[in-house]
């Protein structure tokens, strides 16, 4: 198990460019199952989940083509179905949360989909119970062997409907947005997910032939389509990394550029950062971060604390509100971190409390940051990282702090962030790999 040592306290300074967005590459590669066309991808993050569905499918029978870094040519022409019946799909599909996407392509394409019970991050419930019931309402038979975890649609045909989602889950919706793409007639899905990643997708798809209206809202309608043709396709930057890029400045009080951010496409990340008194500015699509030696968190007009929280999109993404926390940390000021989604999220906070931090964790969705506006600094300490986000977090704890820290289990930061250790060491950060 691979580690980073870290000695923090220093301040970093210059450009950054992000990668491409973790989570809108899992979705864009499940889409190469619909057609037997080629279908190009560029910008893909060369990331531990990305690089595991590629082999996933390359195993499934899609043929790979790698055109240069970050650029692929998929071909999903002969899909070999009784592979998905075999041990090792069960193994490879099990260890990776995104492959659940594939369910949705693999039914509309081919009449039924087989998935053990995917994995992730151990960060709370993560039902499935939308995405199966969405497909159900299209025509599928489902079966779930609650012994061997696996999963089983099938269809002799789709049919477009009406579907009320019981949640805006954005996987959920991939699976029924790719499914009704090939439907027989008109899908509406309301209360549809509608994160840029899932609006990158339906342009996607829309490219390759699809009829879906509605996009960037949660009323969907999709009008079924026979067949689905190849295209090209260019996966946005990573707004949770340049979420993070911009929580690494303030705490270290460093001077930090971000590249080509797709500013568009960020909502009100920016707004949100700057609500904990973070100065950035948008110079064209870049984000300029100058170094500050304070900043203070902002209240709510009544004066009462400001209280961050996450919600489906356009809300605040989930996935910073780890970052969000460790920046409140060193602020001046207080703030509630409110995590909805996942009940396991915080549980990372007893770490940035041995390196000092002032954090009350009121329940498992809960926790009030008390900053220290600098006057202490946090220590250096040995921790190990639980999940994507918070391993990130950490790291950024650890940057700003005094003296050596080590974080152990890093795979987990791996997953999600591409070579962070020597894009950081480049701005003069103190990264070892060991």
């Amino acid at each position: 198990m691979a580690s980073f040592e870290i000695h923090g306290g220093k301040k970093l300074k210059g450009e950054v460019i992000p990668q491409g967005a973790k989570n809108e590459a899992l979705q864009i590669l499940c889409g190469v199952l619909l057609t037997p066309e080629k279908v190009t991808i560029a910008n893909l993050p060369d990331i531990i989940d990305v690089n595991k569905l590629i082999n996933l499918l390359q195993a499934m029978g899609v043929k790979i083509e790698k055109v240069e870094k970050g650029t692929y040519i998929f071909q999903a022409k002969d899909v070999n179905l009784d592979y998905l019946k075999t041990e090792d799909f069960k193994e490879r599909a099990s260890g990776l949360r995104g492959s659940v996407m594939i369910i949705g392509p693999l039914l509309a394409r081919f009449g039924k989909a087989f998935m053990p019970k995917p994995g992730g991050d151990k960060i709370g419930r993560r039902r499935l119970d939308t995405h199966f019931e969405g497909l159900i309402k299209l025509g599928a038979n489902f079966n779930f062997d609650s012994k061997e975890h696996f999963y089983t649609v099938e269809a002799k045909k789709l049919e477009g409907i009406y579907i009320h989602m019981d949640e805006a889950s954005v996987t959920g919706t991939a699976n029924i947005v790719m499914a009704a793409a090939l439907a027989k007639g008109k899908t509406t899905i309301y209360n549809a997910a509608c994160e840029p990643y899932l609006q990158q997708l339906c342009t996607m798809l829309n490219n390759m032939g699809a009829k879906i209206t509605g996009v960037g809202s949660n009323l969907l309608h999709i009008e079924g389509v026979k067949e689905l043709k190849g295209c090209y396709h260019r996966i946005l930057p990573d707004m949770i990394e340049i979420g993070s890029f911009i929580g690494l400045a303030a705490m270290t009080q460093s001077e930090i550029t971000i590249k080509d951010v797709g500013y568009e496409h960020l909502g009100i990340i920016p707004q949100v950062f700057k609500r904990l008194g973070i100065q950035l500015e948008r110079r064209g699509d870049d984000i300029f971060v100058p170094a500050q030696e304070s900043y203070e968190i902002d209240t709510f007009i009544d004066g009462s604390i400001l209280t961050v929280s996450d919600a489906p999109w356009p809300g605040f993404t989930p996935d910073l509100l780890s970052i969000i926390l460790v920046v409140a940390t060193q602020a001046k000021g207080s703030v509630l971190v409110h995590q909805k989604m996942f009940e396991s999220r915080l549980f990372f906070v007893d770490k940035l409390i041995d390196m000092g931090a002032q954090i009350i964790l009121c329940d498992p969705h809960r926790a009030t940051v008390i900053g220290m506006d600098r006057k202490t600094n946090l220590r250096g300490i040995q921790m190990t990282s639980p999940d994507i986000r918070a391993g990130v977090s950490l790291l950024i704890a650890a940057l700003s702090a005094e003296g050596k820290s080590v974080i152990h289990n890093i795979e987990q930061i791996d997953r999600g962030y591409q070579d962070i250790d020597i894009r950081l060491n480049n701005l003069g950060a103190d990264i070892r790999r060991v």
